[in-house]
């Protein structure tokens, strides 16, 4: 499986392929900021989109943990912030009490706006929620990658892999309503763009670490296959609305988690360590936990205006 991802690197935007190994040089090739997405619309395929990455470009070799290095979100348009963070919930067959016939008409399940591509979050940086969360959870899932063309089309691009923090005890208080709110605590991905279509299966593992040790553990899976919705209907579906063929406009799609610490009954704190360990992708996402500070006075009084 082909992968590419993108960085920034004493302020100029490079690209690269493969996953850099910690501690050992890794060549990038610099792009500017559209030549990817550029490629991934040109819709040749894995190969000729590394080759229109990777011919005849300028390159360095950078050491992973070098601190001029930052790795971006998958086709990220840093000057524009023209992408969006959105997914679906409630996907899993792991949440239904029956399989899906063959045959059986789609029924979109619900779905969600996250926010900007801008604030994604790479793996090591903290996560902040809001100052007090009722329960919070971690969510692994694959992210989808779109990108449309000058006429609005959406082009798949590829995959990589998320966790979407959101808190779940506020979202069950009132799920008709506050789903909105909960879903606002900050949202980190991998970098690493695999070159494919999703992925059937992919299994892994999550560790919740505090004071650095493990503090729970768990399998998860978030593949086509541990879901009750077909892949590729919920995409055609929600991509069929107009605000999410705006021109240029980069499309994050979360398609949904498997059952997690919240249903073991373990509650994250602030200051714990997500780590999710992708096995079958040979990916790990790690974050720590921060909760947010409260609003102001100041904020208070402008909000009641």
């Amino acid at each position: 499986m082909s992968i590419l991802f993108e960085c920034e690197y004493k302020g100029q935007r490079y690209a690269g392929t493969g996953i850099p190994v910690p501690g050992e040089p890794h060549v990038l090739y610099r792009v500017s900021e559209d030549q990817v997405r550029a490629a991934v619309i040109a819709g040749a395929g894995p190969e000729a989109l590394l080759a229109a990455v990777t011919e005849g470009a300028e390159t360095v070799e950078v050491t992973t943990g070098d601190p001029e290095l930052r790795f971006l979100p998958p086709l990220l348009p840093t000057s524009t912030n023209n992408s969006l963070v959105n997914g679906f919930m409630g996907t899993h067959r792991s949440k239904f009490d029956h399989d899906p016939a063959p045959d059986q008409e789609f029924t979109p399940p619900n779905y969600y706006l996250k926010g900007f591509g801008s604030w994604l979050r790479m793996p090591d940086e903290p996560l902040v929620t809001p100052a007090d969360p009722v329960w919070l959870i971690e969510e692994p899932e694959i992210a989808l990658v779109h990108v449309n063309d000058d006429d609005g089309v959406p082009h798949y691009a590829g995959y990589t892999f998320g966790n979407d923090f959101n808190d779940i005890g506020l979202h069950l208080k009132n799920p008709w309503a506050w789903t909105p709110y909960a879903k606002l605590c900050e949202t980190s991905l991998t970098p690493w763009l695999f070159l494919g279509e999703p992925p059937r299966t992919v299994t892994g593992r999550v560790t919740i670490e505090r004071d650095g040790a493990p503090a729970w553990e768990g399998d998860f899976s978030c593949g086509a296959d541990s879901l009750y919705h077909r892949v590729e209907d919920m995409t055609r579906y929600v991509l069929s609305y107009p605000h999410l063929r705006r021109p240029g406009l980069v499309n994050y799609l979360l398609l949904g988690a498997d059952k997690a610490t919240y249903h073991d009954g373990f509650r994250i704190e602030d200051g714990d360590r997500m780590v999710i360990d992708v096995a079958s992708h040979g990916v790990v996402l790690a974050n720590p936990v921060q909760y947010g500070q409260a609003a102001t006075g100041d904020s208070a009084r402008t909000a009641s205006r």
